[in-house]
């Protein structure tokens, strides 16, 4: 797991083993999610009002039902402020992902976003399944190829062919080539599989995983026989974002990059790639898949 070559919070490069496990070979979709919801009646964290004791200094216009989307800006921006191209929008949710008047109805086959951890974990429960953890999500993304740069290898293009959902152009967040075909989410499945014949784990969307978030891997293990099995997270005590000590709110590790990842300012679209994202919050480019352990007595470890 991990990376020296990158971002800090990947390092350092170290071995651990995970049990047998099966997992989605793509991200829960719009339909599968939209079946959920029309079964139990399930509402997300998006579509509830919010508590404004909890906002303290909200504005009173933000308290209502609503989510992050990413709103591309007019023109060059300093990327250091994120504030600039992510935009709180009422009424965004899973059903509306860009605010009121849009609709999943016409991308049935697209991620679902706009999903918080609460309710990836419900979808999870009610299919009988679980979330992966960031050893076990790291290991599929990886397709078997140990230590390369990305999913399928080191070359960003092998012979030219654009292989995930990402940023088009060096020009983020404002100018977008649609080299792709896709400006924003694209179906499930529209770019090559990995080695173990999984789709988009890298970009399309960020993905949730179970574990809560840490500023860096723990230490290797001396030797490779003593490699730590199914690791998990920190705490969530030690999850907390500390710029931000008036919200106590845990933060999870997500994988994988999203259609938002450009080169020239978030090369996160890697097998390595984590980032921290609070577990109350849902935005234009998160979603999750599931996974399905097997039984204790017939885990084989596997190394990643």
């Amino acid at each position: 797991m991990g990376s020296a070559a990158h971002y800090p919070e990947e390092a350092p490069v170290h071995p651990v083993r995970v049990g047998a496990f099966e997992i989605w070979a793509t991200p829960v979709t719009n339909a599968q999610f939209a079946a959920f919801v029309g079964v139990t009646g399930y509402v997300t964290v998006a579509e509830r009002p919010l508590d404004p004791e909890q906002f303290p200094g909200a504005p009173a216009e933000n308290l209502v039902p609503g989510s992050m989307v990413f709103t591309p800006t007019s023109g060059p921006v300093d990327l250091r402020h994120l504030s600039q191209w992510w935009t709180w929008v009422p009424g965004a949710s899973w059903r509306a992902p860009y605010g009121p008047g849009s609709s999943v109805k016409r991308i049935p086959d697209h991620p679902v976003v706009h999903v918080c951890h609460e309710d990836a974990r419900a979808y999870a429960d009610w299919v009988g399944a679980d979330l992966p953890t960031e050893a076990e999500w790291e290991y599929a993304a990886r397709g078997g190829l140990e230590g390369a740069t990305f999913t399928w290898g080191d070359e960003a293009r092998p012979g030219g062919r654009i292989m995930a959902n990402t940023w088009d152009g060096p020009d983020f967040p404002w100018r977008h080539t649609r080299e792709s075909g896709f400006l924003r989410t694209s179906p499930v499945g529209s770019f090559p599989a990995n080695g173990f014949g999984l789709h988009d784990m890298a970009g399309n969307v960020w993905e949730w995983t179970d574990d809560w978030w840490t500023s860096a891997h723990p230490e290797a293990a001396e030797s490779h026989c003593c490699a730590p099995v199914d690791p998990r997270g920190g705490r969530v005590e030690g999850s907390y974002d500390p710029r931000q000590p008036q919200f106590r709110i845990g933060r999870k590790v997500i994988k994988g990059g999203s259609h938002l990842c450009a080169d020239s300012y978030c090369l996160r679209y890697r097998p390595a790639a984590r980032r921290p994202q609070m577990v109350d919050t849902g935005m234009s480019h998160v979603g999750f898949r599931c996974v399905r352990r097997s039984p204790v007595d017939d885990r084989t470890p596997h190394d990643a």
